[in-house]
Formats: structure tokens, sequence, C-alpha cells
């Protein structure tokens, strides 16, 4: 009677959380449950093939917004050759909206919300009766002190090749209505002593990398406190074998104490995301986000030269209200601000979501299919919305990649915005593509377009050699050879970080 827990991640190096929380609770029906994890991109029937080679009773799958079209695939062709064996999904991509979706259809059983106790319940119906009588399930919201923890789950292979995912809450109190978050009541803490032991058993067992999924992890300080201070004494105790801790912090809220902490950790031991989205006070208040600006900028400054944390800080374009200019404004003035990366996404209108209330007065238009990316509003038309998806796409070759850092001060200059979007419009003329091209590529048609801003060819030469000095990458400007350098980085630390520390 085995039971599979299933789901297509994003990348190999990605481990699902969620479908080790439903293994670390099916108390009886462990025994029966095997977790097996793909990679989107595989052929749908050789996933099939696998999943029915177990001779299943239960599949479950974990749907989200970057697997939904393959996964309706998989359980397509699933009810075509195994009829009899019952099909469960969960998720956030299926828990808003259910009915209209292909994949509910031809799924025997729904779970919405919350999983982690539900599934097995409806799993010992199936199996041992009475048959459950309704497809949708709402999902259970057990208190957190009541579920088992995954953390053991995490396999050897997990621990050395993967990024493991963990988190000390759930729930954010905040209700900014481009995200799923905005539906939560408030923010759930895990026992925090319970928690840093199950941290402490992965990094015994050799796990050095953690990123943290709590929405807020500074909302509790005296909490956040703690978990730095767990890994500030493995900094300390294991100066050799370093850990990286990634966490998402509210912008405005930064105390004292929390800055002393995160003054003593050395470089390429934290990074922090942070969630500016917009700027515009107007827009803030329209998606309901509640964001001291000021604040946010002096705390973003004070990072940038007061500790050696790596920041990742989060614009979003297409919200309601915004047009260019407003968005441009606040780009230059986060590019003022210096963080390590700005990520330029581009609005989404995630299931459930309340940013739908704004479709009509502002004239929003989303992709009907994954992941339902804003194409036009009232503010920014189709041709321009194309063209900030091309921004987006460079700059993160450019700008985050690490591989640019001397020679994107050329180019951002006095006007960030402007100026990298013309390089964008550029690039895109003369390539056609945003995907696929070389580095050694890119570095020329960059070099190219700065001589021909007027830019001396023997400067760009010059900054591009600076820029390539250490970055492991043997590079070619305006013909001019880039030496390749020795690995000089710590295996630790995520490659791309690794290039920001070395610049």
């Amino acid at each position: 009677m085995t039971i599979l827990l299933s789901t297509l991640n994003a990348r190999y190096a990605h481990a699902s959380l969620g479908l080790r929380y439903l293994y670390a609770n099916m108390a009886e029906l462990q025994s029966q449950t095997v977790v097996q994890e793909f990679v989107i991109g595989a052929k749908t029937t050789e996933v099939v093939e696998k999943l029915l080679a177990a001779n299943p009773r239960v599949i479950g799958f974990g749907v989200y917004i970057w697997n939904i079209e393959e996964t309706t695939k998989i359980v397509a062709l699933l009810k075509r050759l195994a009829p009899q064996v019952a099909i469960v999904l969960g998720g956030p991509e299926v828990s808003y909206e259910s009915a209209e979706q292909p994949i509910v259809q031809l799924a025997d059983y729904l779970i919405t919300g919350w999983g982690d106790v539900s599934f097995v319940a409806l799993c010992r119906q199936i199996l041992h009766g009475p048959k459950p009588l309704m497809k949708i399930h709402v999902g259970v919201q057990a208190p957190l002190k009541d579920l088992a923890l995954p953390y053991e789950f995490y396999s050897d292979p997990d621990i050395r090749h993967r990024t493991l995912y963990v988190e000390a809450s759930r729930g954010c109190p905040f209700k900014c209505e481009f995200c799923l978050s905005a539906l939560d009541k408030t923010a759930w803490p895990f026992e925090i002593d319970l928690f840093l032991a199950e941290m402490e058993a992965l990094h015994v067992r050799g796990a050095r990398l953690f990123k943290f999924v709590d929405r807020t992890f500074n909302l509790n300080i005296k909490t956040s406190l703690k978990i730095m201070q767990f890994f500030l004494d493995k900094l300390a105790a294991y100066p050799d074998d370093p850990v990286y801790a990634h966490f998402e912090v509210v912008p405005d809220h930064l105390p004292d104490a929390l800055k002393a902490s995160i003054q003593q950790f050395p470089a390429g031991a934290l990074q922090f995301e942070i969630g500016i989205q917009s700027f515009n006070p107007e827009v803030q208040a329209l998606v309901s986000r509640k964001q001291d600006n000021d604040k946010a900028a002096e705390n973003i400054r004070w990072l940038v030269s007061h500790s050696q944390a790596h920041l990742h800080v989060d614009l979003i374009a297409g919200l309601p209200g915004e047009d260019m200019a407003s968005f441009a404004a606040g780009f230059d003035r986060l590019v003022a601000l210096r963080p390590h990366e700005i990520q330029f996404g581009i609005l989404k209108r995630l299931r459930g979501t309340p940013i739908i209330r704004h479709t009509e007065a502002f004239g929003l238009i989303f992709d009907p299919a994954p992941p339902y990316t804003i194409l036009a509003t009232d503010r920014i038309h189709f041709s321009d919305m194309q063209r900030l998806v091309r921004f987006a796409r460079y700059w993160d070759l450019v700008a985050n990649s690490g591989r640019f850092q001397h020679t994107l001060e050329l180019i951002l200059s006095t006007s960030p915005f402007a100026n990298f979007m013309a390089l964008s419009d550029w690039l895109y003329q003369k390539t056609d593509a945003t995907h696929r091209i070389a580095m050694d590529r890119l570095a020329g048609l960059v070099a190219a377009w700065l001589t021909e801003r007027g830019v001396d060819a023997q400067q760009v030469r010059e900054v591009m050699r600076t820029d390539y000095a250490g970055q492991n990458h043997n590079m070619h400007a305006k013909g001019a050879a880039v030496e390749k350098p020795a690995a000089s980085r710590n295996e630790t630390l995520p490659q791309r970080q690794a290039r920001h520390l070395v610049g």
C-alpha cells in the first residue's frame, strides 16, 4: 500500500520542505510512504514510469506556480495508465480558484491550505475507509507545537548537494496584496529551542547552507537574536568550515540589538532578502503595503556600510498605479543605496491574492498561463512591459551575476534606469534573445555598447580586466583576452554571492 509524495522542483538544488513536512507527519503510515522528487523539464513519460514502478495506491503532488503545467500532464497520464491510483493534490497553486483548474478536475482529491495533518487523515480514509465523499478538503491548521518537524528527513545527499529550506515561523502579519501571505491572519512561531535543536542536528550531519523561508525573520527581535547567535557560535567554533544563512527581513525594522549581531558576521556568511517592491507611497497604499521608505532606505544604507551581509533587494514592476517614471525613480533610488543585487521582478497574479481587485480600475491584464505575469496596465502598455521583462533578464545577467561590478559603474553613470534600459534595448536589437547568450559574447556586446556611447575603448578593456580578475571565467572584451584566475573562493558559498564577495 505504497503512498508516494512527489513534486517537481524548479532545480535539483531545491529540496522540497513541504513534502518532508508531510512525510514527518504520516504517523503509522510513514513506513508505507516514500518521497520521490523530480525537476521541471523531466520527460513526462519517464516521471510517470518511475512513479508507477512503486505500485502506489496513493500519490500526493505538491503543486506550485512553476510546476502546474507539467504536473497537469503527469496527472493526466497517470489517470489514463493507472486510474486505480488515488491522486491527491495540495499546494498554493491549487488551493485557490480550484474548480476551474484542469488538474483539479483530473485528480481524485484536493487539500487546500495546510496539509500537514490533513493528508495523512485523507490517506487513512482512502486506504481503510470509509471512502471520502468530498473531493475538496480544507486543510486543518494544526498548532505548530503538534507538528512533527521534517529536518531529519533531509538525506545525506541533500545535505551535501542541496539548499536546505528551514522555517522558524509560518505566516505573515502584513497584507501586501500581491503576496499569498496577505491571506494569513498573523505569523506563528515554532518553539525556538526545539527548532534550534533541529538546526544543531543538521549542522552535526554536515549542513552548511540554511535558507529560511520565514516571511518576516526580524519581526520578533528576541527570537531573531537567538537564531543569529546560533550561527555566530558555529562560525566561532568552526572558522574553517563556515555556515551560510539566508533570511528574508522587514526593511524598516532593524533595531540596534539586531544591528550589533549582524556586525559580528564575517563576509560570506549572511544574506538578507529585502522586499522594497515600490518606493511610491501611493502605490504602496493601493496594495496595502505598510512601509517607512526613509527608514527602509536608511537601514539598507547601514547594512551596506556597516555589515558584511550580502543584500538581495526586491522591486516589482507592473504594480497598479505605477508608471514607468515612478518605477524608474524607485529603481534609481535603490541603485544609489548600492545593494549587492536588485531582484527586478515583474508582477504575477498569484491565485487567491487580493491584487485582482484592482483589475478593472487600473487596466491590469495578466497572462492566463502560469506564472500569470502582468502583460499591461493602464500606465504601462504591453510593448513597454516587454521592455521591462527584457531589462529584468539582462539586469540579472549583467548586474546580479557579479561578473560586471566595475563595468556596471560605467553603464549606469548618473541615470541608472535610463542607461540600463538603453543597453537592454540595444542588446535585444543586436541578439534578438534574452537567454543562451554566452558570457564572453555578452562581455563583448557590453564593451561595444559602451564604446558606441563614447567611453574610451582602453578604459573599457581595463575595467573589464579588473572585473574578471578573480572571477574564474575566461572572457574576451573587444578582442582583449582576460586571464582565467585560479579558483579562490570557499566552496561553501553560493557561486553568485562569491563573485560579489571577490568584487
